[in-house]
């Protein structure tokens, strides 16, 4: 199953992540977008990402949805997120390969004020695994709980700045980002993002730029790239590209 994912869920992912778009958990851009909002019935985001290093390929798409009303008011909201990921199993030869398939489904609940937003959720979290190697390939599927929190606001005129963070039952894990920006005159915002993550035998550290509200084809885009420490890795770098599409 996790191999199905790993092949054609990575390929099928990042076709939907290119054709429709990103990063909900907490990008909605811009005071403009806000104001206009307000006046129209968009209450759902639809929303992907992908991210590549050099020993790991990940791609997710989900969506969040306003039950009642629509994503300009506070609220309750319902959050789906499918994600795959490709990553070797181990650091030294012969690697092996390891395919992940993951699912969140959660409800919480969205405060919105002006330009700013917060919102808390909670639900289940599942995992599907096959590790291939020279010498055996096993499969294994685990189901947990997760809580969320996602905050956007613009602190200062032409200033953003962006958190999220989750924990889940599975491993321990710990995640959570840190990002802030200024609008530049091509109306995205640029600055720079930390991101940490933890489970029970692995740390991932991150530090770079990210370029988010960028808007082309429709939709708008998150850019980043950086440089990454791992604990069972030297340094590196990593690159992510994410969008998201309002309906």
């Amino acid at each position: 199953m996790a191999y199905a994912w790993g092949k054609a869920g990575m390929a099928g992912l990042a076709i939907l992540v290119a054709a429709a778009p990103c990063c909900a958990a907490g990008a909605e851009d811009d005071d403009d977008k806000d104001e206009d909002s307000s006046y129209s019935p968009i209450s759902t985001v639809i929303f992907g990402s992908m991210e590549a290093g050099p020993a790991k390929s990940f791609a997710s798409v989900g969506m969040k949805r306003a039950l009642r009303g629509g994503l300009a008011g506070s609220g309750f909201r319902l959050f789906i997120k499918a994600g795959a990921s490709r990553e070797e199993t181990r650091r030294r030869p012969p690697h092996g390969t390891t395919y992940k398939a993951e699912a969140q489904s959660m409800l919480g609940y969205e405060w919105r004020v002006g330009s700013t937003f917060f919102a808390l959720y909670a639900g289940s979290d599942a995992e599907t695994e096959q590790r291939i190697g020279p010498f055996c390939s096993c499969v294994s599927t685990r189901y947990g709980a997760r809580i969320q929190a996602d905050l956007w606001t613009t602190p200062a005129e032409g200033m953003m700045l962006q958190a999220g963070g989750y924990a889940s039952t599975l491993d321990g894990r710990l995640w959570g980002r840190l990002a802030t920006g200024w609008r530049m005159p091509a109306r995205f915002y640029l600055g720079p993002e930390l991101e940490a993550y933890r489970e029970r035998d692995y740390s991932k550290l991150r530090f770079g730029l990210h370029l988010t509200g960028l808007r082309l084809l429709g939709v708008e885009w998150r850019i980043s790239g950086g440089w990454q420490k791992t604990s069972d890795r030297p340094s590196e770098i990593y690159g992510t590209l994410g969008l998201h599409w309002l309906r």
